[in-house]
């Protein structure tokens, strides 16, 4: 590509086609100059409304890409220089600002071509680099699946288009060029781009109120993910079109007959289903495509509010409506900003017409979307587009990461939110709250306030108790009663239907896990300072606040809460950290205390170690965990393994697994017992051996609930001819005390001809 100014670009490319004689054939650099100055100056018509020096600098960055591709060709054979400005002139079509123009210009450059953040804010200044650097995928070196590294670059993405939506404008600009040209790429990746533009590029134009995008974006995909399905489909609908062509016409010549009768000026505008939309309907509600395509659609467009809902009355007068067909999201818009009046109507012939009634600028909007603030400045579109349309959702993105560490929970909990059907509900005070369909109590709950949600106590549905998990509908009364004891709970996660509610929920055990982890390493890091000689680190603020450094600089935790939270995750091993510690203190010239070493060391030898066994007891946590493999319950004898990244694990003793653990690394072994205060359920797999009779099981399941033992699982091995049925059942328990007493009542009953406590976990 030449690399010359922007002004001689266009004069050097013309010159190639106005030199070349006619009869000459252009050799294929002459024929790709030729292509790229063609869709350039396509381009160019369309960036008109820009000033003079912001089409210079657009130039510019043109030049710049140019230069940065020179020699890149698509799978199509095109030079790829035309896949920026193609992207770029989609831009322009929502009239972008001049940043936003160069950024698509450049958007491939950094990732493509080797070219740096700080080049591109050096020549185009930070509003561009900051723009294209949110466009840019991340290495793939930089992880170890595609799955991950796909996550992280959509986690990137989405959190640069809340801070500025011009970013995920220009991705999906890029996105639908690349859909546009998907048939010049391998087959094989066709389904993998196609199911990826459904899943995520979809639902954020919808999110976002880009609806000639998204209706675009969902036909391609659909075109390229099930090829013989679309063609079949495009076939018949071209056929029913032909023949119904009569049917259209008179009923559009009768509504816009029944509103000059009522001297009201309107648009009429013929609404098609596209062929996804067909296929969705098809494949979701099992109607057959006579069904589906017997239906009309209608767009009509007033000049005034007032006029759309007056223009219902006018429909409903010409053709009967259809029950509860009616619905207003003008007074309670979407929350992609969409506003419309709909309502089916019985047509003639008996045929369905659905009409949508709007104004000029609810059609804007609904077409332009967030665009929309560019396309049109009138300053009531502009407050309607930043404040109603996505305001709310975009800001929400930045909770859900300040919430979430991990790439691909984020995405899960975005994705959640990418679907916009919604339900509007009310509080007390005749708020109204905007949720997704088959939202809960407890999404509404968190709606309002994360300290709502997590001390939720219990609701009232309009007026009457309700469940947590009670699914609440269009125009619900909620009212939430709060407590201060009452927690979240990680069965939550199994109904909530919000990102917000997920990733609070997430949020709150994890950082309930946390501080466990911190108090468990303090715990581990106090045991091996004893086993050291020493009784604990120097009390002194300033030596202490020296070690912290000193060993902050030694590992990558920050802070003295971080190190202390990754030895309790095992990530840290409390004996190499408290050797780090003894080499600074004798720097600092602190010695252990020899009467303490002597101590700890002929206790070491010991059944149980005094001060250096740790305490543990209650429920399953990130830093503290029951083994499967052995199940223990408080008055076992038990012993801790120090998993590394996954913290301490509590097995039976002479657990094969532990001892096999040990063996490969004696550093994992933790001395522990059994705290005092225990308390919880636990879980333990029991062995019965029953008599071959009717009503057996019932007889040994009566027995166990007699003994307040749940069952949580139960499986039953027969084997045609034997007198004894072998059962394997795991149970819930409080402590060793109360399996012994349950085996004790099971070998009384008549039907049991032997009862045990298994090893550990089972195959059922």
């Amino acid at each position: 590509m030449p690399t010359n100014s922007p002004e001689n670009l266009p004069t050097d490319m013309l010159s190639t086609v106005d030199d070349a004689p006619a009869a000459v054939p252009l050799s294929p650099e002459e024929a790709a100059e030729v292509l790229v100055h063609q869709v350039y100056q396509e381009f160019l018509r369309q960036v008109d409304y820009l000033p003079a020096a912001d089409m210079q600098r657009v130039e510019e960055a043109f030049v710049f890409a140019c230069n940065a591709h020179e020699g890149q060709r698509r799978n199509s054979g095109e030079p790829y220089i035309t896949h920026p400005i193609a992207v770029a002139a989609q831009c322009a079509q929502w009239r972008l600002d001049a940043p936003a123009l160069m950024a698509a210009l450049m958007h491939d450059a950094m990732e493509d071509c080797g070219i740096t953040k700080q080049d591109i804010v050096q020549r185009f200044g930070a509003d561009v680099a900051e723009l294209v650097d949110g466009l840019t995928k991340l290495e793939k070196l930089q992880f170890l699946t595609r799955e991950e590294n796909q996550a992280e670059s959509f986690r990137k993405m989405l959190l640069a288009m809340a801070k500025d939506v011009r970013v995920i404008l220009i991705k999906l600009a890029d996105r639908t060029h690349n859909m546009r040209t998907l048939d010049a790429s391998p087959r094989s990746k066709w389904g993998r781009i196609s199911r990826e533009t459904l899943d995520i590029y979809v639902p954020i134009a919808d999110r976002l109120g880009l609806n000639a995008t998204y209706r675009e974006l969902q036909e391609l995909s659909f075109r390229h993910l099930f090829p013989w399905r679309y063609t079949t489909l495009e076939k018949a609908v071209a056929k029913a079109k032909t023949r119904r062509r009569g049917l259209a016409d008179k009923i559009a010549h009768e509504v816009e007959q029944a509103f000059n009768s009522a001297h009201m000026p309107v648009r009429l505008l013929e609404r098609e289903l596209s062929l996804y939309k067909i296929y969705q309907q098809m494949q979701t509600k099992r109607l057959s495509f006579a069904r589906v395509n017997d239906i009309f659609g209608l767009r009509i467009i007033f000049d005034k509010v007032a006029d759309c809902y007056t223009g219902i009355g006018v429909l409903h007068q010409l053709y009967k409506p259809v029950p509860g067909s009616f619905k207003d999201y003008i007074a309670s818009a979407k929350s992609n900003g969409y506003q419309s009046l709909h309502t089916t109507l019985l047509g003639p012939s008996g045929v369905d017409v659905e009409a949508e009634l709007r104004t000029e600028v609810m059609n804007m909007v609904a077409e332009s979307g967030i665009a929309a603030h560019w396309l049109y400045q009138a300053k009531n579109l502009d407050t309607l587009v930043s404040n109603g349309l996505n305001g709310r959702w975009l800001k929400s993105l930045l909770e859900i990461e300040n919430e979430t560490q991990d790439s691909a929970e984020f995405l899960d909990n975005v994705k959640v939110d990418l679907f916009p059907d919604s339900i509007y509900v009310f509080t007390p005070k005749n708020h109204i709250l905007t949720l997704p369909v088959g939202a809960t109590v407890v999404d509404f709950a968190y709606a309002i306030h994360s300290n709502v949600g997590d001390h939720i106590a219990s609701a009232l549905v309009n007026g009457e108790a309700s469940s947590l998990r009670a699914v609440l509908k269009n125009n619900d009364m909620v009212e939430i009663l709060t407590s201060p004891e009452a927690k979240p709970s990680l069965a939550w996660l199994e109904f909530v239907k919000t990102g917000r509610a997920r990733s609070k929920i997430r949020s709150y055990f994890k950082q309930a896990d946390s501080s466990e982890s911190r108090d468990l390493g303090e715990r581990l890091l106090a045991q091996a300072l004893r086993a050291a000689g020493y009784g604990g680190l120097p009390t002194d603020p300033a030596v202490l606040e020296g070690i912290w450094q000193d060993l902050s600089g030694l590992y990558q935790s920050k802070t003295a809460d971080q190190l202390l939270s990754d030895i309790g995750m095992g990530k840290l091993i409390a004996r190499e950290v408290v050797e780090q510690i003894a080499n600074i203190l004798a720097q600092m010239v602190f010695k252990p205390d020899a009467l303490l070493l002597t101590r700890e060391r002929l206790t070491s030898l010991q059944p149980t170690h005094g001060t250096s066994v740790l305490a543990v007891g209650g429920r399953d946590s990130a830093p503290v965990r029951y083994a499967s493999c052995c199940r223990p319950v408080p008055g076992d004898v038990v012993t801790g393994v120090l998993l590394r990244g996954k913290g301490l694990e509590i097995h039976r003793e002479h657990c094969p697994l532990a001892d096999r653990l040990f063996h490969k690394d004696p550093a994992s072994h933790v001395e522990v017992e059994w705290a005092d205060d225990t308390a919880g359920d636990f879980q333990a797999d029991l062995r019965v051996y029953l008599r071959n009779s009717k009503g057996a099981l019932a007889d040994a399941s009566a027995v166990i609930a007699q003994s307040e033992v749940n069952i949580l699982r139960i499986n039953m091995f027969e084997e045609e001819g034997r007198e004894t049925v072998e059962v394997r059942c795991l149970v819930s328990v409080n402590d060793a005390a109360h399996i012994d007493a349950l085996l004790r009542n099971l070998r009384k009953s008549r039907v049991v001809l032997r009862a045990e406590r298994e090893w550990g976990q089972q195959d059922f």
